[in-house]
């Protein structure tokens, strides 16, 4: 009976209660540990120190204050209203229903495990900016 608690305990613990995102489909696109965040094959692409963000190489990519998000150069990129999320320019671009991360149709675009609201938030508009969000930006 000893034999069966060893193996189960490790299986158990290198499970780990780590911070993970999700996307449609139910693939893990993203992990943060700490104040790092890796995508899904596990390579680190960005960081978050304080109100700054740093993307994988170490080059600042953005900064939060409150509920607006401005990009590396200083320009509003976002905003945050309650559940909603808006572009720079105003226009919804997401919502966030509790662990539920929608576009601005409400499409489903993943789900949250163990992140913060504010790491949810600063994912989408960092970190996914770079595959959706920024499809969003760049045809306003």
């Amino acid at each position: 009976m000893r034999n069966i608690f060893l193996p189960l305990f490790l299986l158990i613990s290198s499970l780990g209660f780590g911070q993970y995102f999700y996307d449609g489909a139910g693939r893990q696109v993203a992990r943060f540990d700490d104040n790092r965040v890796y995508n899904g094959a596990g390579k680190q692409i960005g960081r978050i120190d304080a109100d700054k963000i740093y993307d994988g190489s170490g080059r600042q990519i953005g900064r939060v204050d409150g509920d607006y998000f401005y990009d590396g150069a200083g320009k509003q990129i976002g905003r945050v209203d309650g559940k909603y999320l808006y572009s720079g320019t105003g226009k919804q671009i997401g919502r966030l229903d509790g662990d539920y991360l929608y576009d601005g149709s409400g499409k489903p675009i993943g789900r949250a495990y163990g992140l913060r609201r504010m790491q949810i938030i600063i994912y989408f508009y960092y970190f996914l900016a770079n595959k959706a969000v920024g499809k969003l930006h760049a045809s306003e």
